[in-house]
């Protein structure tokens, strides 16, 4: 008996788009509602399998969508009204954009009766976010929602992964049209390196004495990591991390050898200045990776091999002696195959030896003036927390600490922002801790970070997102403070900040809480935040005094 056809669904714009999501794997989103978007939201009530995550701020909507995209296997979703909704969601679009994030994010806009009036809360989200985004639309029709939403997913995880804006106009969120489900998720196009290339690799690898490889922000899975790592440590090739992508690769591995970030190890930055061939996977020479476009840049005796799965990236600073336009796994897979030359073994292992020596040198915390030895801290966690913990952290000169002396063992064990933006290390954090709850999250944020994002507190203790937060009090915005101290001395202005009781603003919101102000006050407190079995913050007070692990503020002064 032959099978009669369904008749299609009759369904509103926001059904369509709820349906489509759905398609697409996505089980949940982040936002702050919008009377923009109320047939979406009113679509959610059907959709059990998708978590509304009700935030306080956009902008931290936004950086949560972020952190999820780069946690899952798609891109991460957010929801916002119009306007001002929108103009708040920017900082985590911008963050995304730069850090390579697949995101969606969806705004609700005015209705298309009333556009190009200057409508209440109008904007014309093409030039808003045409610089910051993959891809910028406005879905002018219901029947074509799933289409743009297919696109958006698709264009966000190709090539490059990044962010996409969809506008919505509110009336077509209302209209119904006849629906036909699509049961797949988009579909991506691949790419692999050819055996032409390879066999370039192969050949200035065979040649090089002085090997080199930097890892970075696109295209990783547990699978390429470790076949990188086997590759480093077959051939004797030292790895660095780019700026805030340390957990590309295992710290504790003989072959890691630093991160080519902010405050760079002094012999680091020699080790890549040094190299005859850098074999650039994944990352972008970007300016601090090139430290202010000073190393990696110039073309000469010093040979490049760079791939990433953005052609554009491949030849934005410099020209490379081998381009591959590809993802990183099969370019890890094929490593594999590169045989030794071990005629040059020797010296290169020596080379490493001496290199990992002298990161693990950099890495020892060296005491700093005041009670509370914030080195010691981050060591102290390195030691006891699992592995697979996972480390957040926004903007400031806190992180540098972090960054330091922490030691990123697990693929997925950073979320930090390579925009440089404050405030992001809470809203990552509650999103890590919602997608792996099982795993020990922390959030290290400065006094003046955490305050762009402080109301975030309220949606982690809402949702159960047990983090650990901890605020690094210094009373003033540390890294401008160096700044202005080296640049203008002795002319200090708008950086001194009058803070809130932490301890007291996390006990209203619910967190367990306490204020640290020595060492060894911080192990039982941070034990005990462990085992509150409810989300945690700790206060760290911290002489301003200690601007760096090896900046002081008396020292620049003098020397000023």
């Amino acid at each position: 008996m032959t099978q009669i056809d369904q008749p299609p669904e009759m369904l509103s714009g926001g059904q369509i788009l709820v349906r489509s999501l759905q398609a697409q794997g996505v089980d949940r989103v982040f936002g702050v509602p919008g009377e923009s978007y109320l047939a979406v939201l009113d679509a959610l009530c059907d959709a059990p399998d998708i978590q509304m995550i009700t935030c306080r701020q956009e902008g931290g909507a936004a950086m949560m969508a972020e952190a999820d995209g780069r946690l899952a296997d798609r891109p991460g979703v957010c929801l916002v009204t119009r306007g001002p909704g929108a103009t708040n969601a920017s900082a985590g679009v911008h963050v995304a954009y730069q850090a390579s994030t697949p995101m969606v994010l969806f705004i609700g806009q005015v209705a298309r009766t009333q556009q190009d009036r200057e409508a209440f809360q109008e904007i014309d989200y093409r030039r808003m976010f045409g610089q910051i985004a993959k891809w910028v639309a406005q879905v002018e029709s219901p029947a074509r929602l799933a289409e743009y939403v297919d696109r958006a997913f698709a264009v966000a995880m190709s090539g490059r992964p990044g962010p996409v804006v969809i506008a919505l106009p509110e009336d077509m969120l209302r209209e119904s049209c006849a629906f036909h489900p699509n049961q797949k998720t988009s579909a991506l196009p691949a790419a692999a390196p050819t055996p032409q290339h390879l066999a370039a690799l192969q050949r200035l690898l065979e040649q090089s004495e002085r090997p080199l490889l930097l890892c970075g922000e696109s295209g990783w899975s547990d699978e390429a990591r470790a076949l990188v790592e086997a590759f480093c440590e077959k051939h004797a090739v030292p790895a660095v991390a780019a700026f805030r992508c340390q957990d590309r690769f295992d710290n504790t591995h003989p072959a890691y050898i630093g991160d080519c970030g902010l405050g760079i190890n002094p012999s680091l930055r020699q080790h890549i200045e040094g190299a005859d061939l850098v074999l650039v996977m994944g990352a972008r020479l970007s300016e601090i990776v090139t430290q202010n476009y000073t190393i990696l840049v110039e073309p000469g005796a010093q040979k490049l091999v760079h791939v990433h799965p953005g052609p554009d990236e491949l030849v934005t600073v410099r020209q490379p002696d081998v381009a591959m336009a590809c993802a990183i796994e099969p370019l890890a897979e094929a490593l594999a195959d590169i045989p030794v030359n071990p005629g040059l073994l020797e010296g290169r292992r020596a080379r490493l030896e001496k290199a990992r020596a002298e990161y693990e040198a950099w890495s020892t915390p060296a005491a700093i003036p005041g009670d509370l030895q914030y080195g010691e801290i981050v060591d102290y966690l390195r030691e006891h927390l699992p592995a697979d913990a996972i480390i957040c952290n926004g903007a400031g000169n806190y992180s540098i600490w972090v960054h330091r002396y922490f030691r990123y063992r697990a693929d997925q064990a950073q979320l930090a922002p390579i925009s440089g933006s404050m405030g992001y290390g809470l809203p990552a954090a509650i999103t890590a801790k919602l997608r792996h709850p099982d795993r020990d999250v922390l959030c290290f944020a400065g006094d003046g970070c955490l305050q762009m994002t402080v109301q975030e507190l309220a949606t982690a203790r809402q949702y159960g997102a047990n983090i650990i937060v901890l605020v690094i009090n210094n009373g003033s915005y540390g890294t401008i403070r160096t700044h202005q101290e080296r640049n203008y001395p002795g002319r200090v202005m708008a950086t001194d900040l009058v803070n809130p009781d932490f301890t007291a603003l996390a006990t209203a919101y619910g967190f367990h809480s306490s204020k640290i102000t020595c060492t060894e006050e911080f192990y039982p407190a941070f034990e005990a935040a462990r085992a509150a079995n409810r989300p945690a913050l700790l206060e760290l007070c911290l002489p301003l005094e200690a601007l760096s692990p090896s900046v002081t503020l008396s020292k620049l002064q003098r020397n000023n």
